[in-house]
């Protein structure tokens, strides 16, 4: 072991202040708490110990001072590898110190330091309390759901089972978070959190801008010339539309307020009309347009 004195970085002379000062600077910086506890802090941490334990016991300091025992705190002339002293004529009899109390050094306490630093017990190291685990999960909700809100019932791993708020307009890909509903904390930490991430399932004529509706409703050519009312389906039941007379494919119309989210956030459903011809073909519509004349070109911008 190197020079105590050397590795608590102070003076021989140093005052008995002065060396417990070094060494509670030393050891809070390197002890495992502080710094993760890898090998080599844990090593250097036993090293600042060793030291302390000489230099900062007035009587070990003397007898180290005299040459009485070395920096590992065994008496000169030891051998550790044969368990007693080179020449020693009463063979390998077990020489130890202790470190206080009747019959030992006296003075060195590091239990008192220990405590002081960090709340415990020297070389005892507190288990720490800790946040407990977050329980994640991909959540598939509907485009209804989504767009107005709503709730799910979630089954935790273990074994609980918690609703979970739906909020209106929420996002593909958003994240909702239960504080507190997850793991318990070990050691009396807090619990952890349920996280869940949303997916919304696509619906087969609406589609989202923000808050927005968007959707394509087929007029038929009678209506788009005429005008008509129609119906329009939406998220809260259908809705009756007029559609003006002379109307053209593309057309947008707009609904207040029947498109997704909550409160002062609910957005508007757009509508873009689509005039749509029969699928199967009708022969009065075929007569009718054949006999139709019009100099209307519909492309004229184009040119």
């Amino acid at each position: 072991m190197r020079d105590p004195y050397e590795v608590l970085g102070v003076a021989k002379g140093a005052s008995e202040a002065e060396i417990k000062k070094a060494f509670r600077s030393l050891a809070k910086k390197y002890h495992p708490d502080t710094r993760g506890g890898d090998e080599k802090t844990a090593k250097r941490f036993q090293e600042i110990s060793g030291a302390y334990e000489i230099i900062g016991d007035k009587e070990k300091r003397a007898k180290f001072d005299r040459g009485e025992i070395d920096a590992s705190g065994n008496p000169r002339g030891f051998d550790p590898r044969a368990q007693g002293f080179e020449g020693n004529p009463f063979g390998n009899r077990d020489f130890h110190f202790e470190s206080g109390g009747p019959g030992g050094t006296g003075g060195f306490n590091p239990e008192e330091i220990f405590a002081d630093l960090f709340g415990g017990r020297a070389g005892r190291r507190t288990a720490q309390p800790r946040r407990g685990e977050d329980f994640a999960f991909a959540m598939t909700v509907s485009f209804d759901e989504a767009a107005r809100g709503g709730t799910r019932r979630l089954a935790l791993p273990d074994g609980r089972e918690i609703d979970v708020r739906i909020p209106a307009g929420i996002k593909e890909g958003q994240q909702i978070r239960l504080r507190g509903q997850g793991g318990p904390g070990p050691n009396g930490g807090p619990p952890g959190d349920v996280l869940a991430t949303i997916s919304i399932a696509s619906h087969p004529y609406l589609s989202r801008d923000g808050n927005n509706l968007r959707m394509d409703l087929p007029i038929t050519l009678h209506e788009a010339v005429l005008g008509a009312t129609v119906t329009v389906p939406s998220l809260t039941g259908p809705i009756a539309l007029k559609v003006p007379a002379g109307s053209n494919s593309g057309a947008v119309l707009r609904l207040k307020g029947k498109g997704a989210g909550g409160g002062n956030q609910v957005g508007d459903l757009y509508v873009r009309l689509v005039i749509t011809l029969p699928d199967a073909p009708d022969a009065a519509l075929k007569r009718f347009v054949e006999s139709w004349r019009t100099s209307y070109d519909p492309r004229a911008k184009m040119k």
